[in-house]
């Protein structure tokens, strides 16, 4: 089998084509149904199958690009895996309750998938394609085990296991009702972390653009395949930002600071819960919103380098005198429906 030359030297109009194809029949059979058991797996798996395209179609098979397809490969059945498992438990998925009816604002989520899932796949795609990897049209392929191999390899495995171990942790707590409702998660990894997952999800991602990089930086590429190469960072960056400030963090530290502070100030407030805002606090004020750190030395820390160094911005924050009262005014007007 010889190197598949499709559409384009970087493979970027192939696999975005195939993205689009598999996200649509994805969409299609969620609005027809009104489910959304299949989102999250159809996302996770689409990048399981643009590795696996890719690294066929390249047909080089080097030790770099086999190790990077099969990494991106086994995150994505993790991830796709661990999704699918949970929804079918829950039974539906909160976040699209809002959406699932609305045509357009569903059909929008869809399309920031493909969006995600082509642009974060973007690393391995680029390696795997000709341009990269057949030498014989100005690839290269230094030899595997450079720096930055092993140091793309240990940050994927470092954030793959912190990733795995914190959605494991979290699923058991609530499936098995460990933790009570008045008490934040703040067990195992979510002790030094609010959001762990995250944490471990950008770590893998820089892990395999730096894997990916050796060719560039090793190698002898044209200048083209080093500008697509170095440009991919925007898989990781584009990781990062998203978890940060659009479907990651921004989208559970004030919904979960306003269950807290309901418990303890809404309409349905008890005794038992009296102090679960308080304590709820406390928690962020010790324990770190995205790197791990340990509670008892983040909780000494400045407040300018809790929010510049350890990323826990002034938009994350619950105001209880504007985000509390429209909280209970909410809360209060649903009681009376």
């Amino acid at each position: 089998m010889s190197l598949v030359h499709a559409l384009d030297r970087y493979y970027l109009a192939l696999t975005l084509l195939v993205t689009v194809g598999y996200q649509l029949t994805g969409f299609a059979i969620a609005w027809t149904l009104q489910f959304d058991k299949i989102t999250d797996f159809t996302g996770g798996s689409n990048f399981f199958f643009l590795a696996l395209l890719t690294l066929l179609c390249g047909n080089t098979f080097y030790t770099r690009n086999i190790v990077a397809s099969v990494l991106v490969m086994v995150w994505a059945v993790r991830i796709a895996g661990f999704l699918l498992f949970r929804v079918l438990k829950m039974g539906s998925d909160t976040r699209f309750d809002d959406i699932r009816s609305n045509f357009w604002k569903f059909l929008g989520f869809w399309v920031g998938q493909i969006l995600w899932i082509w642009t974060v796949s973007l690393p391995l795609t680029i390696l795997n394609s000709p341009a990269i990897s057949d030498l014989s049209s100005g690839g290269s392929n230094p030899k595997f085990g450079t720096s930055r191999d092993i140091a793309g390899i240990v940050l994927w495995a470092v954030g793959f296991i912190i990733e795995s171990v914190a959605d494991g942790e979290k699923f058991y707590y609530k499936s098995r009702k460990i933790i009570p409702r008045n008490e934040p998660t703040n067990r195992g990894l979510w002790r030094w972390s609010r959001h762990p997952p995250y944490f471990g999800e950008i770590l893998c991602w820089w892990g395999i653009w730096i894997l990916c990089l050796s060719p560039t930086t090793n190698g002898q590429l044209s200048s083209s395949g080093r500008a697509a190469q170095n440009g991919a960072v925007v898989a990781p960056i584009f990781t990062t930002l998203l978890l940060l400030f659009a479907s990651g963090v921004p989208t559970a530290e004030k919904p979960t600071a306003r269950r807290f502070f309901l418990l303890s100030n809404g309409p349905h407030a008890s005794e038992a819960d009296t102090n679960a805002w308080t304590e709820y606090k406390a928690y962020l004020a010790k324990t770190s919103i995205l790197i791990p750190f340990p509670p008892a030395l983040y909780r000494r820390l400045p407040r300018v380098v809790k929010r510049t160094v350890f990323l826990d911005f002034p938009m994350y924050n619950f105001d209880e005198a504007t985000d509390g009262a429209k909280a209970v005014e909410e809360a209060c007007r649903n009681m009376s429906r």
